[in-house]
């Protein structure tokens, strides 16, 4: 997928707007992020103007502009966990990748605006760049492992537990609360313990040497907690888009225009655009909004 989308946007020719310029170092980067600076922000008529394009006509024009008026926006998103390891440069990249892979399935007809379903990839994309240099990502390749990697800090909270060294009870109950074997809570305790050790490693070797990485301060959620939320948002909305595609057209269209559009159309206008009541508009906003609602729960719960 992702050369797919590489080769649909090819590398622009001259005296077209470089989108994704490259970053080999500090200046480099301080470049992109001047450049990135200098495009316009797209108001929404624009912005959908753009995206009917691509998607209608795959103008390349336009989707350089839309993927363009977003670059700040991977930046941003790429500055917020620059305290992972990760060069930033290479974050913004699969930041970048990202945008462009909504940029592939981004339906403008929906109604939201592109920056909030963008968001969702950049930052998908980020968090596998980070997770696949994480060496205990690397280290740990079972089902049960990955469990523990992505949910040992949660279970600690749920449990009360704060010692950074696990007890043989403390190891079982975690065992317990994950499902997983005593072992696997043990084995990979140990290995995220270790890497904490080492990224607080001092920088020099002398007297005065300090930690630097404990002093940065990160009141961000855990990554463990934001990819979670991710997976949930990415689940449901893909819940979503399933179960209005099997509401009657005219059911769809009403529902989207009072609770998935911004601004809400009005029941006149709405009643005025169909030949009928008011009445009978709120009656299947109500109605669509039900049954969507309740395939979706049958699906979750199922």
């Amino acid at each position: 997928m992702k050369k797919q989308i590489k080769n649909r946007l090819e590398s622009p020719k001259k005296n077209s707007s470089a989108v994704v310029p490259r970053m080999t170092d500090e200046s480099g980067l301080a470049h992109y992020i001047q450049m990135v600076q200098q495009y316009p922000i797209l108001t929404a008529e624009e912005e959908y103007e753009c995206a009917n394009k691509w998607i209608t006509t795959h103008d390349k024009m336009a989707a350089e502009k839309l993927v363009a008026s977003h670059l700040r926006l991977v930046v941003s998103v790429a500055y917020d966990f620059k305290n992972y390891g990760i060069p930033v440069g290479d974050l913004i990249a699969s930041g970048n990748m990202g945008l462009m892979q909504a940029l592939q399935k981004f339906d403008p007809s929906k109604g939201f605006r592109f920056s909030t379903y963008a968001m969702f990839w950049i930052k998908a994309e980020i968090y596998e760049t980070i997770l696949n240099n994480w060496s205990i990502v690397k280290i740990g390749s079972s089902a049960n492992q990955k469990r523990v990697f992505f949910n040992l800090a949660r279970a600690k909270r749920a449990l009360g537990i704060t010692d950074m060294n696990l007890t043989d009870e403390q190891t079982s109950q975690i065992a317990q609360y994950l499902d997983v074997s005593d072992n696997d809570v043990r084995r990979m305790s140990r290995r995220m313990d270790a890497r904490d050790v080492s990224l607080n490693a001092p920088v020099r070797s002398d007297d005065d040497a300090h930690e630097a990485i404990a002093n940065l301060s990160d009141n961000s959620e855990s990554i463990q907690e934001t990819i979670e939320q991710m997976e949930f948002r990415r689940r449901g909305y893909a819940l979503l888009q399933k179960h209005m595609a099997e509401l009657p057209e005219r059911d769809r269209e009403i529902l989207t225009a009072r609770r998935l559009t911004q601004p809400v159309a009005t029941l006149e206008s709405l009643s005025k655009k169909y030949g009928i009541s008011r009445e009978r508009v709120r009656q299947i906003e109500e109605r669509a909004f039900n049954k969507l609602r309740n395939a979706i729960l049958s699906e979750t719960q199922g």
